[in-house]
């Protein structure tokens, strides 16, 4: 593509050089930069881009654009610019012919719920014969292809390579989680969205944020600047209206909305509904019309992500049989409350709650459900939001009869510190080991077991056939990072290979001091 062309809508301060070249790709990463390559030298958050000009440069880069003064490499096209991460999105656009214009391209942000929602989105327009792409925390999936999904929403560049290989394999509808971080770091400005879905807001990343408020107006300007920038006719906002900071962006964000919730008035509602440890029934309300399902997703808050779903197809035009057929059609989320175990023993769920609002909201959803002990094993993730780690060492004991803490994924931080913090925020008493807490079945308590399969194992060891098992924080991880490296690493695995030792333990005969112990 011609360089006039690739650079349509971008304003620069000043260019040197022959810019009237053929440009052959567009990187960021100078590794793979070939001849006639344009090379985007962003400063990132840990490598800064213009570092790493002249590598660019010598592998065949003929263009340069930076933000930052440079003395000009010989040879080359060299163009600043105000924002060069901002840019890179506008290139995008240009170079795969703004692919986002010719698909329904549905955003989900918040921070619990957003992987569930688009699992149900996916299941609801699939049963509505639409051909779907989603993007998203466990992986990428398109046209009949399953990729490893590096960040929750691409870099903005990549984003418009993938809708542009989705519109070419004939994809209609692209559901994608969008994150604070790609908001923040404009990753979605140059998209165009139909919906965007706000399901919630609760304290985390803010290691990267700061503030809460600054963590929502990050989630408030893809609503306010985002979402009506893209053209699309008549682009709708869908709400959590039970929410506080989903109230917020009722009253501070124009344009036209559907809402949803159980408790506050809203345009899509749920009663009545039933909740059990077989999943969830319940009459949704779209306006005046009413349609029954069944899901075989736990507990309320996946009543929410039901919500949120159906007023994204619902305003979508997707018939209520539609809706009624991929809603029953989801049978778990990988990571998300995911059940592990059979029947006749402990039920033993994985789930990817990683804040202190998500791990009391799954805790107290299977605290419905309990007919013996509920036993918790999580952790908290190095280099990550600390603010966070005794709010959860507070939720999980405040909600468990046994808390095992244990690691997550500690990066370059010292388990056992990690570990310490978490304990700061616990009131319940620490056990000695496995061994002390089941000889005490009627006190609450805590373990600390630094390994996280050590943990695993000593949580099933000790649950009887009755008790619940949530082993949390990673999810559908299938890796444990440590320092920078990360080694095969799978909650679940680990818990079926426990399960089967449990198994092979055990007679039929319920574990009587599990079933007194509640």
């Amino acid at each position: 593509m011609q360089l006039s062309l690739l650079m349509r809508g971008i304003e620069t301060l000043n260019a040197t050089g022959d810019r009237d070249g053929e440009v052959t790709s567009v990187c960021y990463d100078s590794r793979q930069c070939r001849k006639g390559s344009l090379f985007v030298a962003i400063p990132g958050l840990r490598a800064d881009g213009h570092r790493f000009i002249a590598e660019a440069v010598n592998r065949g880069a003929g263009f340069i654009i930076h933000e930052r003064e440079i003395p000009p490499p010989s040879g080359v096209a060299t163009i600043r610019v105000s924002d060069s991460r901002r840019v890179l999105g506008v290139l995008g656009k240009n170079f795969f012919g703004d692919p986002s214009s010719g698909i329904h391209l549905i955003a989900v942000t918040g921070t619990n719920g957003k992987t569930t929602v688009t699992y149900l989105l996916e299941e609801i327009l699939r049963a509505a014969a639409c051909a779907v792409g989603v993007l998203g925390t466990v992986n990428y999936r398109y046209g009949g292809k399953t990729l490893p999904a590096p960040n929750t929403t691409p870099e903005s560049f990549e984003m418009q390579r993938i809708l542009r290989e989705m519109a070419d394999h004939g994809v209609t509808h692209c559901v994608t989680e969008v994150s604070s971080h790609a908001v923040a770091l404009r990753r979605v400005d140059d998209c165009a969205f139909d919906l965007g879905i706000f399901t919630n807001l609760t304290q985390d990343h803010l290691d990267y944020h700061g503030t809460m408020e600054n963590y929502f107006q990050a989630k408030k300007r893809f609503f306010s600047e985002v979402l009506p920038a893209g053209g699309k006719d008549r682009p709708r906002q869908i709400v959590n209206a039970d929410d506080p900071w989903g109230r917020r962006i009722i009253r501070e964000v124009a344009g036209e909305r559907l809402t949803f919730g159980l408790e506050q008035p809203c345009d899509v509602g749920a009663s009545p509904f039933h909740l059990s440890l077989d999943g969830i029934e319940a009459q949704l309300r779209f306006g005046r019309e009413m349609i029954s399902i069944a899901s075989p997703l736990l507990g309320r808050f996946n009543l929410y992500n039901i919500l949120a779903a159906a007023a994204a197809a619902w305003a979508l035009k997707i018939p209520g049989r539609f809706i009624r057929e991929g809603i029953a059609a989801l049978a778990n989320v990988p990571g998300r409350l995911e059940k592990v175990s059979a029947a006749g023993q402990p039920a033993v769920f994985v789930d990817y709650a990683h804040t202190d609002d998500a791990l009391r909201r799954v805790l107290q959803n299977l605290a419905a459900f309990r007919a013996g002990r509920i036993i918790t094993v999580f952790g908290c993730g190095g280099d990550r939001d600390r603010g966070k780690r005794p709010l959860m060492g507070e939720a999980a004991t405040s909600y468990s009869d046994l808390t095992i803490v244990t690691s997550d994924n500690p990066r370059t931080e010292d388990p056992l510190k990690i570990i310490r913090e978490v304990e700061a925020g616990i009131r319940a008493p620490k056990f000695a080991g496995p061994g002390d807490s089941d000889r005490q079945p009627g006190q609450r308590g805590y373990l600390v077991i630094p390994k996280r399969e050590e943990a695993i194992a000593a949580a099933i060891g000790l649950a009887g056939s009755r008790d619940i098992v949530l082993i949390a924080g990673k999810g559908h991880e299938d890796y444990q990072i440590i320092g920078e490296r990360k080694f095969p690493f799978d909650d679940r695995l680990i818990a079926r290979e426990e399960l089967a030792k449990w198994q092979a333990g055990h007679t039929e005969v319920p574990n009587a001091e599990s079933e007194n112990s509640s």
